[in-house]
């Protein structure tokens, strides 16, 4: 097990009806927000207008930011960087998904930087503080209401890339599962990938003697199975939908990677795909992952084994080790196909015109991936194996 430091300041405020209570949240940072959020979902839902009256209620006076898209842009993020400070905001409040989040933590960060924001992406520069934020979350997947990371696009070549800090992580996010009852069963499905890809980042790690996270990764990943098929069908069942959006935050805000290294090349790889053909991230990881997951599993076959038969269930063959851990592989990505998960980049319309130029940007920095690093013409099979 590695050294470590775990510290997670975001305050979490979870149950019904609790986006009441985000006016007086909100007023403990002052009287000036930038509200930011996606499309017209938060106002049809009547969402938008129980934030508005609860932050009112505190004198708060309002800025807005709509328009979050699905892989945000730069754009918008350098739009509500000069609101900011033309407005002298006190707080971002973030009401959404991932996206809407990662926005404005980009936002956040470079109110206080008087060069570009594009340049704590690129590795230019780095995140030395943040506005504060807050969060109510509509969309359990990204688990950015609590992380200190985001992830911007920059229509510029389209590269998507992420950055990180500790101030980046919000002083409240708000939970409530009964806002997620609207949701198509295509965005939740996609929210389940994503946040099972976050846990499968950091299982699979070349530490040893990490059984404790093991369990507690393995423990939420079986949450998320047993839970899924549930809120799809049946979307209005509060216990199902409070065990994924628990689980969806728990995946990403750090405590399941204490003490190990995470590997992370599948999220460097499908940010390449979302960055130029703008699929859905968790759409795009349940391309990649099973793909990468048959790429590098003899790397550590015993780890693959124990994820096969602690997470999936699958006997182990003691005379063919191998063959537990595809079995695991293949259950992974099956269950996928059963939320309505693509798992080839044929059913999404991508063919592999762009492979080779996906692999040279991803690489750019070097290889990606920690437990097998991944060097550009192994980023090219990846890509040829999920097609």
């Amino acid at each position: 097990m590695q050294d470590f430091v775990f510290h997670n300041s975001t305050k979490i405020i979870f149950g019904k009806d609790k986006e009441q209570l985000v006016g007086q949240e909100a007023a403990v940072f002052g009287k000036k927000i930038l509200l930011h959020y996606g499309g017209g979902s938060i106002k049809t839902s009547g969402l938008y207008d129980r934030v508005i009256s609860s932050l009112r209620e505190q004198q708060i006076e309002i800025f807005e930011l709509g328009g979050v898209k699905p892989n945000p842009r730069v754009s918008l993020v350098r739009e509500g960087i000069s609101l900011c400070k033309e407005h002298h905001i006190d707080l971002i409040l973030a009401v959404g998904g991932g996206s809407v989040i990662d926005s404005a933590k980009a936002i956040a960060a470079g109110v206080y930087y008087d060069g570009d924001v594009w340049d704590f992406f690129d590795g230019k520069s780095n995140v030395k503080n943040c506005l504060p934020l807050g969060v109510v979350l509509t969309i359990p997947a990204a688990g950015s209401e609590s992380s200190s990371g985001t992830v911007i696009t920059n229509e510029d070549g389209w590269y998507k890339r992420a950055t990180g800090h500790i101030t980046m992580r919000p002083q409240f996010a708000i939970l409530n599962p009964e806002l997620t009852y609207t949701l198509p069963s295509y965005q939740t499905a996609c929210g389940i990938t994503d946040m099972m890809a976050h846990i499968l980042e950091r299982y699979f790690t070349n530490e040893q003697h990490v059984d404790l996270t093991d369990r507690l990764c393995e423990a939420t990943l079986k949450t998320i199975i047993s839970n899924a098929h549930t809120v799809i069908k049946d979307p209005t069942n509060y216990a199902a939908r409070a065990e994924i959006m628990w689980s969806g935050t728990i995946a990403h805000n750090d405590l399941l990677g204490t003490g190990r290294i995470g590997d992370w090349a599948s999220h460097d790889i499908e940010h390449e795909l979302s960055g130029i053909y703008d699929i859905a991230h968790g759409a795009g990881l349940a391309i990649i992952f099973p793909a990468w997951m048959k790429y590098v599993y003899k790397h550590n076959l015993n780890r693959f084994v124990q994820f096969a038969n602690r997470v999936w269930d699958v006997e182990i063959d003691l005379n063919d080790l191998e063959k537990t851990a595809l079995a695991g592989i293949y259950k992974t990505e099956h269950f996928f196909q059963t939320i309505g998960m693509p798992v080839r980049l044929h059913e999404v319309n991508i063919d592999t015109e762009h492979f080779e130029e996906m692999a040279k940007k991803g690489t750019e920095n070097g290889p990606l991936g920690n437990f097998l690093k991944l060097h550009q013409e192994d980023i090219v099979k990846i890509y040829y194996q999920a097609k």
